[in-house]
């Protein structure tokens, strides 16, 4: 009997620096059925070079990653579609176990993230994502039946933020959602407390749409009440987050920081669209 297919899907810009350690953990998965198809936004460096050595399977498409990811999984051949992306490292089983845990009544799967990187703030993010496996609100599936993926649209690409989220609450309407354990690495790099402004900064306006959402429950309106919910979760376990207290308030620092950036945008955008013309 042979295997399922499984389109795994990777959206890259300007990725050169982890596009070959991200192709190379999908080339040695112990599973085998797998078709490869990469989507490159115009890079300038030598992404799309690399990534044509893994795949024949190479397009440019724009504008924005829920674009790449929808154009990818019309061209897709697969049973299944995983979505990933181009500064992540799948642990060797992430494939076969996904495929082993789709059935009829879940047909989506959470595949849980560890962070790794250089530096103080890549620490920071480490220990603040160890904090979200198993928690619904904040993971988002990855791996998907294509069939449901279609039938619920895919990704808005309207949307540059928030649209993982969006995604999986119009999954969980048709759907249940699992998880696996096998991990995800997603490398961060040599981050800086000023790149992750920059990276608020220009998902902000994303997650406002997604906020005003009409599938998103109440409680989630307020992106106040979503970074309370944050906090909440990383006080909750004190003896983790400060058994290195210098980490600890690191994570604190940083998350205040990211909030602080979106909120900031939210309020200039408002500030913006009430001024007369």
């Amino acid at each position: 009997m042979s295997q399922p297919l499984v389109s795994v899907i990777v959206t890259t810009k300007n990725n050169a620096d982890t596009i070959g350690a991200c192709l190379s953990s999908i080339r040695d998965q112990t599973y085998r059925g797998i078709e490869l198809i990469v989507t490159d936004n115009h890079s300038t460096d030598d992404t799309r070079a690399i990534a044509t050595r893994f795949t024949e399977h190479v397009f440019t498409v724009g504008p924005e990653r829920s674009a790449q990811r929808n154009f990818a999984a019309k061209y897709a051949h697969g049973d299944y579609i995983a979505i990933i992306d181009s500064d992540m490292e799948l642990s060797p089983d992430v494939i076969a176990e996904c495929v082993a845990n789709i059935t009829e009544e879940t047909r989506a799967l959470i595949i849980p993230e560890e962070s790794f990187g250089i530096g103080f703030w890549a620490e920071c993010k480490k220990l603040e994502r160890s904090f979200y496996h198993g928690i619904d609100w904040i993971e988002a599936p990855r791996f998907f039946d294509k069939f449901l993926y279609e039938r619920v649209g895919g990704y808005d690409e309207s949307m540059a933020g928030g649209e993982d989220w969006d995604l999986h609450a119009r999954i969980k309407q048709q759907t249940n959602v699992g998880r696996i354990s096998a991990l995800i690495m997603h490398n961060e790099g040599p981050l800086t407390l000023k790149e992750i402004v920059r990276s608020r900064r220009y998902y902000a306006k994303g997650f406002s749409k997604y906020l005003a959402k009409p599938d998103v429950k109440t409680a989630e309106r307020s992106g106040a009440k979503q970074a309370l919910g944050v906090y909440r979760l990383l006080l909750s376990k004190p003896a983790r987050l400060f058994r290195r207290p210098h980490v600890g308030v690191g994570v604190l620092t940083m998350k205040t920081v990211e909030f602080g950036t979106i909120f900031a945008v939210q309020l200039s955008s408002r500030n913006n669209r009430s001024q007369p013309a």
